[in-house]
């Protein structure tokens, strides 16, 4: 039985990472979130990179609302006692206040997580507010937005100017009067993610933005080396678990050309009183 007691809103809120760090890993599906569940961990995010890693996509652009609804009712059965959080996925925000409330509340509604977050700094106060306003808590996302990654001349790290790393942390004071709970900060210069984590009250959670953060977050593919396309630079590797699916798999696939799989010991039989019925009525 689990009795992992789940963080609420306001715990994460006023985390204070000098004492412990707060630790999130992405989850997609009801086996992952169990594992998870089972761990320290006390945040899941279902990041629209589901996209990338478990749909195959080149970006996170073709993430639809359904499909970020139906993968978090997954992860939610699976990790009670963890706080899920769930992507806001592209254009389901960026059109109006309006229509951010109405897809975030059936995100919220329909999946039982119990957060979202979207990306985007200033511009999207007055979304935040909305958002708030409606009982919907919102996690930030600055610095590299996957969703904007054309914008922003692919996948490279941001905040690396004087003048863009003003603007990052005008950003996130924005957000933070606006209402979010906590911001992720990812591919950032560590120098940058370390001022603004000084000067925002609400943790920051980072993804190669360096170590002083108030916690860290990595994609569930990465930590596990299940993901061969693309492994960031920031990526840390726990586990080579591609590597051995593949063994095993091939394996599989071996015994079976050869004959021995299944063996004897593996099949059902049965009793050899029926057997002989069996073929003394004809049937064998």
């Amino acid at each position: 039985m689990n009795t992992k007691k789940k963080l609420t809103i306001p715990e994460i809120a006023a985390w204070d990472g000098t004492k412990r760090k707060l630790r999130m890993l992405t989850a997609y599906d009801y086996p992952s979130a169990r594992i998870i569940d089972q761990t320290d961990i006390e945040l899941i995010l279902v990041g629209d990179s589901l996209g990338m890693v478990v749909l195959g996509y080149p970006t996170t652009l073709p993430v639809t609302l359904d499909d970020m609804i139906r993968h978090t009712q997954a992860v939610v059965r699976g990790a009670p006692g963890t706080l899920v959080v769930a992507d806001l996925p592209f254009l389901s925000y960026q059109t109006s206040p309006e229509a951010a409330v109405a897809n975030a509340g059936r995100l919220i509604k329909e999946t039982g997580a119990d957060a979202v977050k979207l990306e985007g700094g200033a511009h999207f106060a007055d979304t935040v507010r909305a958002l708030v306003r409606a009982g919907i808590p919102v996690m930030g996302h600055l610095g590299l937005t996957p969703q904007n990654a054309v914008q922003l001349g692919g996948f490279k790290v941001q905040a690396r100017t004087a003048p863009a790393a003003r603007r990052l942390l005008a950003d996130a004071q924005a957000l933070v009067a606006a209402g979010i709970f906590a911001l992720v900060l990812e591919s950032i210069p560590m120098e940058v993610a370390r001022r603004v984590t000084e000067l925002v009250p609400v943790p920051t959670i980072g993804i190669g933005a360096g170590p002083y953060c108030d916690g860290q977050v990595l994609v569930w593919h990465d930590v596990l080396g299940l993901y061969d396309r693309f492994v960031p630079k920031f990526a840390k590797q726990y586990a080579r678990l591609g590597e051995q699916i593949r063994e095993a798999i091939q394996a599989f696939a071996q015994e079976v050309a050869a004959g021995t799989f299944p063996a004897a010991e593996h099949c059902f039989q049965m009793p050899a009183a029926e057997w002989e019925k069996f073929k003394e009525s004809g049937g064998g």
